[in-house]
């Protein structure tokens, strides 16, 4: 339909077909407008819950550093997957001349004798971390500053773990009410998202046109090939490590993925994201409120991809080498960038212009991307919302497995002395028997 109506058909005038889209998006932007509505206080209980149900901080801190290791790791593999493919298919060379000049104006190529390099980039992830704890939470909450407020939700979590129950129980009722709203608010929205979803993508295509693409092929067909590998790496996670047939994964989080590359934000499908982890995938409450919150606002598998694909596409069109060491710094910025990215549409562009200036490559070649990023944007979100859905499986599957085999060593011993055991037993009734009748 978008195709039909766009510039591509060229059976509607653009004006007008600027028009129809504004209207077919409308039960998409009712959609969006509902699930933004609830994210930040769903984050917030969810979160709280989340970490309050943990039955010490000692189990707390286990969950805890498990998912913030494996959100690392993952995005310094998907960085490493995105730089790799770059440097093996080379999207660079099949830029023509011609469309980095229609890009970037004036500003051709400029041929660069080594790499340049901004020490002060170093300092970044000190002053990403330094500002993370807000001054008035009130005003995190109002303004939807999503790391601000996951960051506030697990500190008063933890808080409600150290308490005792009297005083932690009236808290946790209020916020397990808030909780359930939220989610009969999703459950309303989600009877507008097959028309939410064709309005939105209608629209999307209108705008986007395919001449964008057709330009920029190569280096739209590396960034998902690479995305592709990203996506088979976490189906192996799941088949692997989560011990889950990886079809059933696919078939339980297809909706999830559908909106995710449709509305381009994973904060807005979070709470969709929840439900799908809890319902279909059988994931227990305690895990999935707290992984998808936290993964939606740090874990960018793919946004962290992207960027590497990116920095060595325009490394190349401005024929700029990159060194080990500048490689190194573009891995670590991506890693850093993405757990400080607010998980709203096109935020990864702004990104990558930091990373860009940091290994002294020019920003005005950002340009030359903008016009096939909303369509990859699209891509890396689903890739992002499934990685989270990945990673709620496989923090399930660590979590049960350990009461489990402790269940099962406690059985062993059990089962090791039974007569000592049934011995003590008799005893310990003689004596009762014995105590009984002196008492009577």
């Amino acid at each position: 339909m978008g195709l039909f109506l766009g510039p591509f058909g060229g059976y509607v005038d653009p004006v007008y077909a600027e028009i129809i889209g504004e209207w077919i998006a409308l039960p998409g932007y009712i959609f969006l407008g509902l699930l933004k509505m609830i994210v930040v206080p769903l984050v917030f209980a969810s979160i709280i819950l989340g970490v309050a149900s943990s039955q010490s901080m000692s189990a707390l801190k286990k969950t805890g550093l498990l998912t913030a290791t494996y959100f690392v790791i993952t995005t310094a593999i998907s960085t490493a997957i995105g730089i790799g493919m770059a440097f093996y298919i080379r999207p660079g060379k099949f830029i023509s001349g011609d469309l980095v000049e229609s890009a970037l104006g004036s500003q051709t190529q400029t041929i660069s004798t080594g790499p340049g390099f901004d020490p002060s980039a170093l300092t970044l992830p000190s002053t990403l971390i330094g500002g993370l704890l807000p001054s008035n939470p009130l005003g995190a909450l109002a303004s939807g500053e999503m790391l601000q407020v996951v960051i506030i939700a697990v500190i008063i979590g933890i808080a409600l773990v150290s308490l005792n129950k009297e005083q932690s129980t009236p808290m946790v009722s209020f916020l397990t009410s808030v909780q359930a709203v939220c989610m009969t608010v999703v459950k309303w929205s989600m009877t507008l998202a097959p028309i939410a979803v064709f309005g939105l993508l209608t629209k999307f295509t209108i705008k986007l046109g395919i001449e964008a693409l057709l330009g920029m092929a190569v280096y739209v067909g590396t960034v998902l090939a690479s995305l592709m590998l990203l996506m088979l790496l976490n189906l192996l996670i799941v088949s692997l490590v989560a011990r889950y047939n990886p079809f059933e994964f696919l078939k339980a989080i297809r909706d999830v993925m559908l909106l995710a590359f449709s509305t381009s934000s994973s904060a807005a499908v979070m709470p969709l994201s929840i439900k799908t982890a809890e319902e279909r995938l059988g994931v227990k409450p305690s895990i999935s409120q707290f992984v998808v919150p936290l993964g939606a606002t740090i874990n960018m598998n793919g946004t962290a991809l992207y960027q590497g694909v990116a920095t060595i596409f325009l490394a190349e069109v401005f024929g700029i080498d990159l060194g080990p060491f500048q490689l190194l710094v573009v891995m670590t910025m991506a890693v850093a960038a993405s757990i400080g990215t607010p998980s709203i549409p096109g935020v990864g562009i702004v990104v990558l212009a930091m990373i860009l200036n940091s290994v002294g490559i020019p920003t005005s070649g950002v340009a030359l991307i903008m016009g096939v990023d909303r369509i990859l944007d699209m891509s890396r979100t689903a890739v992002n919302v499934a990685g989270d859905l990945v990673t709620c499986k496989v923090m399930d599957r660590w979590v049960r497995e350990k009461p489990e085999r402790k269940a099962e060593e406690t059985s062993k011993i059990e089962t090791k002395n039974p007569e000592e055991k049934t011995g003590d037993k008799v005893k310990t009734n003689t004596d009762l028997t014995a105590s009984e009748s002196s008492n009577v």
